[in-house]
């Protein structure tokens, strides 16, 4: 893993998504996403390098890596506040087949390097979804529309977590739970974005 390699993302980026912007045209990522998610940020580029620490972290237990990556997200601005971070539920079947959930892994060296609560109580999954990676934005969407819940929500700002950010569909999805257990004040965070292309 070369932390040196891992490209940041350029500025200006949309207020709202994070996507890089040329700051003419409006941003069509999250021109139709729901109010409940207020802001989603990501530190870098899933280029080859970081898509390489995510896989060793996701699929070879190299738990190190998480702590590179809460380094590379502390400064991202959702957490320049205390928050509650909750990380995004994994499948039971996938965290059986892991024994553990990336998203907490890094949400809680980010708790430890930046001082914020980590909840991993709150977000819960409703049913079991298929692996997001193969399919279309709609697809995404559809696929977890209404698969998470949220309870015992904390009353000051949440930040959901999760490794990558593609679409946003899993971060919308989490977001509506949240807002509908009661939290008032919603953001994302994530280590990499993809480079994907809208409309």
């Amino acid at each position: 893993m070369c932390r040196a390699r891992w490209v940041p993302l350029p500025f200006p980026l949309c207020e709202r998504c994070g996507s890089p912007v040329d700051g003419v045209e409006p941003c069509r990522l999250c021109l139709e996403w729901p109010p409940a998610l207020r802001s989603v940020r990501s530190a870098v580029w899933l280029d080859e390098s970081a898509r390489r620490a995510v896989h060793r972290l996701k699929y070879d237990g190299w738990w190190r890596a998480s702590r590179a990556m809460a380094v590379a997200m502390r400064s991202l601005p959702p957490l320049t506040r205390r928050v509650s971070l909750i990380p995004v539920p994994l499948a039971s079947r996938r965290r059986r087949q892991r024994g553990y959930n990336q998203s907490e892994r890094i949400a809680q060296s980010l708790a430890d390097v930046g001082g914020h609560d980590l909840r991993c109580d709150v977000l819960f999954r409703t049913r079991e979804t298929p692996t997001q990676t193969k399919l279309s934005p709609e697809a995404r969407a559809a696929n977890v529309a209404d698969a998470f819940a949220a309870r015992d929500v904390p009353a000051g700002p949440c930040v959901i977590l999760d490794d990558v950010f593609t679409t946003g569909a899993t971060l919308v999805a989490a977001a509506e739970a949240l807002v509908a257990g009661g939290a008032a004040d919603v953001h994302a965070v994530t280590f990499a974005r993809a480079r994907t292309q809208i409309g």
